[in-house]
């Protein structure tokens, strides 16, 4: 794409491409609420889909910073791309807490399996001979649209009371219903999954205690066996630091950030000047904290509290890029709330991102409270 810049990391052409790729096709892709294929076959391209897959089924069994770096720079392209890659790949790591059976089948077709993940247990599933009988509606599924199967949470009964299961469901079992209409990220096409009394076989079940927990079958690997909140929110904080960097270029090659005829050069004047580096400063330390997260996923260094600091470190870096964008989209001007502006839609999507679970600071902030030295 002409033009268009992206920050140097350790990653791959591969990568580099489907960034460029979803860059070209951001605005249409917004406009259609949903990536077209050839970007999807872009992120597959790049190895999303395989990244956390396990040596023996043919995948990477690759790293946190590295998933980091590869979806951050294709959110400069499409922070709704970005997403989705990151969703695929982290619903294709919860598959290997799935019994041998249930992973030779979910892979059957080969490691660059489209996986997507309906996290919150909206359905029910009831015990059937050999199986279980699943039933429910799982709303926001980014990436359902074009997943070759989910894996979707459920109840399911354990005495009087229930816990939560993970269900892997192939394409043909489950319905998809066009419910997605938010003001930010509409091209994840997060859209809801319905399924009535589908037959799920017990070796395609896992409880979520045990992928919480990183009880991997059949690896070793790092990215297998670290627990769910010792990564925090890197995976979903990733687009958003794409995004934020992509909000600083937008901002710098508007109008308004360059200096009327006769007026000094952007060099000279302070208020051009400083905008972009006071964003800058604050992204890239943004981008430690999250490296600092991922890289105690890669190589277990984290103390004993990491469980809580990991999710309210994600948090705080979201916070600070959220800040970022919002302060660039203010300074920028009225023209960037034209519909077809791209600072305006980077604005619409970091604020919708930062409202996932994992990144927001009242809960994640709140739970690492609860651990510090002194707290009550």
């Amino acid at each position: 794409m002409t033009g268009f810049e992206l920050t140097p990391t350790a990653t791959t052409s591969e990568v580099r491409e489907a960034a460029e790729l979803a860059a070209r096709h951001a605005a249409a892709a917004d406009h259609a609420r949903r990536l077209p294929g050839e970007v999807v076959a872009g992120l597959v391209a790049a190895g999303f889909a395989r990244h956390f897959v396990p040596l023996r089924w043919g995948g990477r069994a690759g790293g946190f910073v590295e998933l980091l770096d590869g979806v951050s720079t294709v959110g400069e392209g499409c922070t709704s791309a970005a997403w989705v890659a990151a969703v695929v790949a982290g619903a294709a790591r919860m598959g290997v807490y799935l019994p041998d059976e249930g992973q030779r089948e979910l892979w059957s077709a080969g490691p660059d399996t489209v996986i997507a993940g309906a996290l919150s247990p909206s359905g029910r599933a009831t015990p059937d001979v050999g199986g279980w009988r699943l039933t429910g509606e799982w709303q926001r599924v980014s990436g359902v649209d074009f997943a070759d199967w989910t894996l979707v949470c459920a109840s399911v009964p354990r005495g009087e009371h229930a816990v939560a299961r993970f269900f892997a469901v192939p394409r043909r079992d489950y319905r998809v219903r066009d419910t997605w209409f938010d003001l930010g990220m509409r091209a994840t096409g997060s859209n809801t999954l319905v399924a009535d009394g589908v037959f799920v076989p017990e070796h395609r079940s896992v409880a979520r205690g045990d992928v919480r927990r990183g009880r991997a079958v059949g690896s070793e690997a790092p990215c297998h066996t670290a627990g769910l909140s010792t990564i925090g929110g890197t995976p979903f904080a990733a687009p958003v630091l794409g995004a934020a960097r992509a909000a600083v270029r937008a901002w710098s090659a508007r109008p308004a950030g360059r200096p009327a005829q006769g007026a000094p050069a952007p060099g000279d004047n302070p208020l051009v000047r400083g905008v972009p580096a006071r964003a800058e400063a604050k992204i890239e330390s943004a981008a430690l904290l999250l490296r600092r997260v991922a890289q105690t996923g890669d190589d277990g260094s984290g103390a004993d509290d990491e469980p809580a600091r990991a999710p309210r470190d994600c948090a705080l870096a979201t916070e600070q890029l959220v800040d970022v964008v919002e302060r660039l989209f203010r300074s920028a001007g009225c023209g960037a709330r034209a519909q077809d502006d791209p600072l305006q839609r980077i604005w619409r999507d970091v604020h919708c991102a930062a409202r996932h679970v994992a990144l927001r600071l009242d809960t994640a902030g709140s739970a690492y409270g609860g651990q510090s030295p002194g707290a009550v």
